[in-house]
Parts: C-alpha cells; structure tokens; sequence
C-alpha cells in the first residue's frame, strides 16, 4: 500500500509580541517570531492569537496575512480615540486597530476558550516563540481543544541565571512561565544545546519533550549607513540593547583608558539597570558614538564597513549579532561562551571578558589590519554558511 504524507495540522501561532512591539526595530526573538510567521503562512492551515490590550484577537490565514504584509510595508494606521486615551504606544495600538477589522473573533479575556473552541478544529497544534501569553488562562483554553498540543520555543533561561541584570520584576515572571511551560508544554524548541542543558538544569523532572533547532538566519540587504565622524576611519560595531549583560562597560573602559586608534559604534537602544553606563555616554567618551533606532539595512551596512564587531557579552542564549557579522565576512571578537562556540566553532577570536588587557591589544590588532587591508574575518575564505530556516523548521515541523 502506498502512503502518503498526512496534511499538517492547523496550526496557531501566537502573534502577541509581533503586535505589542509594531513600529520598533526587531529584536531577536522578533525575528524569530516573524519567521515563524512567514514559515507557517506557506505551509498549511494557520490561525494566529493576539492578546491585545482589549482582551484576545483571534486572526485566520487572511488575518496572518495583513499582519505579515503591514509589518513588511511598515504601515500601521494612526491610533484610534480609545488608544489615544489610553495612553498606549502607537505603534502597538494602530497594530490592533488594524487588526481589529480583520480578526476572525474577538473577546474579552474570559471568553477565550469559547472563541477557541467555536473557530479552531480538534488538534490544533499552539506554537509560542515569543516568550509571552504563556499564561494559566490561555492554556486552560488550548487543553480544552480536543487533541491540542502546545510547543513553547525557549530562548534562554537568563532571567534566572543572572537576575541582577534584569528589570524589577523579570525573574519572578520568567521563573512562573518557565513553570508553566514545564508541567503543559508537549514540546519545549530550544535554540542551542545550552538552552536545552540550562532548561533541565532547572526543570530536571519536567515531562515536557524538548528538541535543539538551531536558529536561521535572515541577513537583510545593506542600504545607505549612517554618516558621522567615522568614516574614513577604522570603527567596531557594538550590536544589542544596552544593558548590564551585554557589557558595554568593558568597551567604554578600553575607549576611557587606552584607547585604540578607531571608533566605537554602539547600535542599540538603551534598557535597563544600567544607569552607569548611560552616565557615562552622555558625558561623552572621544570616538565613542551611540546610534540607536537603526535599520536592519543600515546595521548591515556598518557591519560591513568595519574592523569588527564587538560582542563582551556576560552570558546568550544563542547570540544572534556575532552570527550575522560571521555570515557577512566580518571579524568578529567575542566573549568566550559555550554557545557561541556551538554555532560558531573558531570562526571568532575568543577572549575571557576578565582579560581587559587582551581584549584591548586584540582590537588594537584588527584596527591595524583594516587600515592594511586585512579586514576578512577569519574562515571568510570557507565562506562561513549560517544555520539556515530550512533546516530549522524541517526540525521543528516533523514534531509539532
């Protein structure tokens, strides 16, 4: 007898990050939300939940669809007169207006479970990438769908492995969702190996499945880079939020204290817990230059003009910033973490984010090389290939 691959399952995407932070840059796990998006559209049966500042959205594939096409064409209606006395971010609240006219069901967030069980077909299959809506209520309704199953990606376990770095507030919810996910979740989708280890380090008698899927990488188009001091001269990049983590005091000590001949470009927007820091850039470093707010196209750009990219991170789930330099061709001198190691192999130079003075003479280094026109990163000439999507959701999709 011949057999024939079944028909996917429906599937719902939960779409709640993708809307709360409309008209902002991407961050990572916008990415990865985004791709799964896109991914999912083309491939079978897709409902997307939103939960809005009004209650719950619930879109069908049409919905999906204007969501994508907004987000690609950044066009987001003006706020509505409710929105505006609300006081809600713009750019979040013309993202539910617009999705107001299209969503397939609306509800307050008592009647999420009748709207779930009304419009969505018996095993459907829930997908979370964005680390948000994992609540009690929305999981009681998705278990109340006959067959459902629930696959939760993980992006890090950060926020309880160094809660001094984050916001007031952070680890008491992590620590609630990474429960949640562990007693409900049939799949948890891990971004590396160290995610998986440091999800059982914390749940070691979790019954959830998990999985390592390493994360594609989408590398966009250079367009016009900013134009400032540093052209014509050798800069770094330093890519990511400013925030304790990410160590950005390391870079601003070297620039402070011994100084390289080249300038410093910090892409990123400011976050949290980090008043020292900001003290310190807007008392102005020399060569240093704070440029948040930037295009994926125009980051490429710098990246792609510079001696290097920078990344002294404390800890990563995955690290997606010396992934993309690496792909471009660009040197790239990083902190010594395992994960990192994992994509990456020894692509990067590594250096222990102790060694002050390392990390100093190796910037030193590539400053001098791209003046002699010896700017490649090391392994460009293997042409460094990225984990792709492809491979990720052929991982991923066999499962859930």
């Amino acid at each position: 007898m011949v057999t024939t691959r079944a028909d996917p399952p429906a599937r719902l995407l939960d779409l709640t990050r993708l809307v709360s932070r409309a008209g902002r840059p991407f961050t990572g796990i916008d990415r990865v939300e985004y791709a799964y998006l896109r991914e999912l559209s083309r491939t079978g049966p897709l409902f997307g939940l939103v939960r809005s500042s009004l209650g719950y959205l619930l879109l069908d594939q049409r919905g999906c669809a204007e969501l994508k096409r907004r987000i690609d064409a950044a066009d987001w209606p003006e706020p509505d007169l409710l929105a505006r006395l609300r006081r809600l971010d713009p750019g979040r609240a013309g993202a539910e207006r617009a999705l107001r006219s299209v969503a397939l069901a609306r509800c307050l967030p008592s009647g999420l479970g009748r709207v779930l069980h009304r419009h969505l077909p018996a095993g459907t299959h829930y997908l979370n990438t964005g680390h948000t809506n994992v609540t009690e209520r929305s999981i009681a309704a998705l278990r109340a769908l006959p067959e459902s199953r629930i696959a939760v990606l993980l992006h890090d376990t950060l926020p309880l492995d160094f809660p001094e770095h984050q916001a007031p507030g952070i680890p008491e919810r992590f620590s609630g969702m990474l429960t949640r996910i562990g007693r409900h979740a049939d799949l948890v989708i891990c971004n590396s190996q160290q995610t998986e280890h440091d999800l059982r380090r914390h749940l070691p008698d979790s019954p959830a499945a998990s999985v390592v899927a390493h994360l594609g990488i989408d590398l966009p188009e250079p367009t016009q880079p900013p134009q400032g001091p540093w052209q014509g001269r050798p800069y770094f990049v330093a890519l990511g939020t400013i925030e304790p983590r990410k160590n950005h005091a390391l870079l601003l000590d070297i620039w402070e204290r011994d100084p390289p001949d080249a300038e410093l470009l910090i892409c990123g927007s400011r976050g949290w817990n980090n008043a020292e820091v900001f003290a310190r850039l807007d008392a102005g470093i020399p060569r240093v230059h704070e440029l948040p707010g930037l295009s994926d196209g125009q980051v490429a750009a710098l990246l792609k003009g510079s001696a290097g990219l920078l990344f002294p991170s404390l800890a990563e789930g995955y690290g997606l910033p010396p992934i993309e330099a690496a792909a471009l061709g660009v040197p790239v001198l990083a902190s010594n973490l395992s994960v990192l190691r994992e994509v990456l192999g020894d692509i990067p130079v590594y250096a222990p984010v102790t060694e002050r003075y390392l990390w100093t003479q190796s910037i030193k280094t590539m400053a001098e090389d791209r003046r002699a026109g010896r700017g490649e990163a090391p392994g460009a000439a293997e042409a460094f290939a990225p984990p792709g999507w492809e491979a990720h959701f052929k991982t991923v999709l066999t499962l859930i």
